[in-house]
């Protein structure tokens, strides 16, 4: 399975882009306290407006790691000097480092448009990251931690079930 179950990405589009903002952001922030250093190998690249849209949701996520702010929208994709394309479980497993950004690329299950160098540059500033989504939902989670955190690595990996789980 590399995209949403219908039902769930139903769920989401009926969401206001308000409270998908707000919950994207706070793990956004959470992730960038538990790894402050994630954006200091971009380089000249820090200032780069990176576009994310999942292919399987009508939401599109823009990402400018010098003002350190994430930004949600609907509609038609907002300007990004580098945006990637693909399915939401493989945008989270490229994120997390699980996923072989080549092979989905060249498979095209992942599109890039833009300035592929700040792309790559992302690639490898994420590469030894070790992020782990579920253990950042859980942090948020409070008391119920422990369970947010079960729930989200049984889907992580029925989701990614199948996928290489390392980059090239």
């Amino acid at each position: 399975m590399t995209s949403l179950p219908p039902l769930l990405a139903r769920q989401v589009d009926l969401m206001p882009v308000w409270l998908v903002e707000r919950v994207a952001r706070g793990l956004f922030l959470s992730v960038l306290k538990t790894h402050p250093d994630l954006f200091e190998r971009l380089g000249d690249y820090c200032g780069t407006r990176y576009g994310f849209s999942p292919t399987d949701l009508p939401l599109h996520f823009i990402v400018v790691p010098t003002t350190r702010t994430l930004a949600v929208s609907r509609g038609a994709p907002p300007l990004a000097d580098a945006r990637i394309e693909g399915p939401l479980v493989l945008l989270l497993g490229l994120l997390e480092g699980r996923c072989d950004a080549d092979a989905l690329f060249f498979s095209r299950d992942l599109a890039v448009t833009g300035d592929m160098e700040a792309m790559l540059a992302l690639r490898n500033a994420l590469d030894d990251s070790a992020i782990d989504l579920p253990d950042e939902l859980g942090a948020l989670a409070g008391p119920l931690s422990p369970l947010v955190i079960g729930a989200a690595r049984f889907i992580r990996s029925r989701a990614l079930e199948g996928k290489d789980a390392t980059w090239n």
